[in-house]
């Protein structure tokens, strides 16, 4: 089955979204407690993003009602979508937020999802023409973009792992609002990408593991080809993944098994599964034909498996409609 994005799933992932970023518990915080007046509630510590579960969550679920707003303006929640986001995207409460980046030991707060995510909903927010969303997110924005600035340099090696500390998801997203926003940003991003993973080689698809949510393969792959021009892609791909055409590694084919959806970390199997669709979608283009097809038919494979499963419990739901979406828009 090949799978799109309709309009109709659009208002179902905009109403999953509604039903959690205001939900401020349960709650995983990313805080550091200084002294005892620092035990405070997410809505104390982060006016906007106090839900979703998670910081990151949160950010990710306003991109998501954003997006899908901007794609199909005749939503039926699109009025309740509207009223949410002028109430919270406001510069008072963007002020809040970053207030928080000038705590003690925020150095490291999100970093580096967080951080992406933050960037995308600010891009995202600037494709609408009414709200004033972008101009009150833009502080935040640029200080998340200066904390990239500020890190790329000093990160010596990528972090590979499948989960929210991977460096090629963070700079795919940072990269699309650097092309948008920073051509400093975008360059850093572009040079560090290919003094990095620009050797890599026979690449031997080690995934996933049993809590990994991005697949470490192909989201560097799908890096690599935005910052790349297309014939260097090419010649690197085809170094990087060179049996694709014979179905090797097999991992990269094979949708993850999910044994537990009421786990938090192994539900994050489903977002290996929605991510990798998106990854396969976002690099056939690059493709020649037979492997082009193969990639988009892995991609509904991968589809298949998951998208079903997108609401149903919270470990899932609070997050995985996004990813869904970047598959299905891909």
């Amino acid at each position: 089955m090949t799978h799109c994005l309709t309009a109709e799933t659009a208002n179902r992932f905009a109403e999953i979204a509604l039903g959690h970023v205001t939900r401020e518990y349960p709650h995983k915080l990313d805080h550091v407690l200084e002294g005892p007046e620092d035990v405070l509630g997410p809505r104390q510590l982060h006016p906007i993003f106090f839900g979703s579960f998670d910081w990151h969550s949160c950010v990710h679920g306003y991109w998501l009602l954003l997006r899908t707003r901007r794609l199909f303006p005749a939503l039926p929640v699109g009025a309740r979508v509207k009223a949410l986001l002028d109430e919270m995207l406001c510069e008072e409460k963007v002020a809040g937020e970053l207030a928080y980046l000038d705590r003690a030991y925020t150095g490291g707060f999100e970093r580096p999802y967080g951080w992406a995510w933050l960037l995308m909903l600010h891009v995202e927010a600037q494709r609408h023409e009414d709200g004033g969303w972008a101009d009150a997110l833009a502080p935040l924005a640029r200080a998340f973009a200066d904390r990239f600035l500020a890190y790329l340099p000093k990160l010596t090696y990528p972090i590979r792992v499948g989960a929210h500390y991977n460096t090629a998801f963070a700079l795919v997203l940072a990269g699309e609002w650097a092309a948008a926003n920073d051509p400093a940003l975008l360059a850093t991003i572009a040079e560090w990408a290919r003094e990095h993973y620009g050797e890599d080689r026979n690449c031997a698809g080690w995934e996933p593991g049993g809590d990994e949510f991005i697949s470490p393969s192909l989201t560097e792959a799908l890096l690599m080809r935005r910052m790349l021009e297309p014939k260097a892609f090419r010649a690197w791909f085809d170094k990087f993944l060179p049996d694709l055409a014979v179905g090797s590694p097999r991992a990269l084919f094979t949708p993850a098994f999910v044994s537990d959806r009421s786990d938090g970390k192994i539900a994050h199997l489903d977002g290996v599964n929605l991510s990798r669709a998106w990854c396969w979608r976002g690099l056939a283009g690059a493709l020649d034909p037979d492997l082009a097809q193969l990639a988009r038919e892995t991609a509904d494979a991968h589809l298949d498996a998951s998208l079903p499963y997108v609401a149903g419990d919270y470990m899932g739901e609070h997050w995985l409609a996004t990813f869904a979406l970047l598959a299905l828009e891909s």
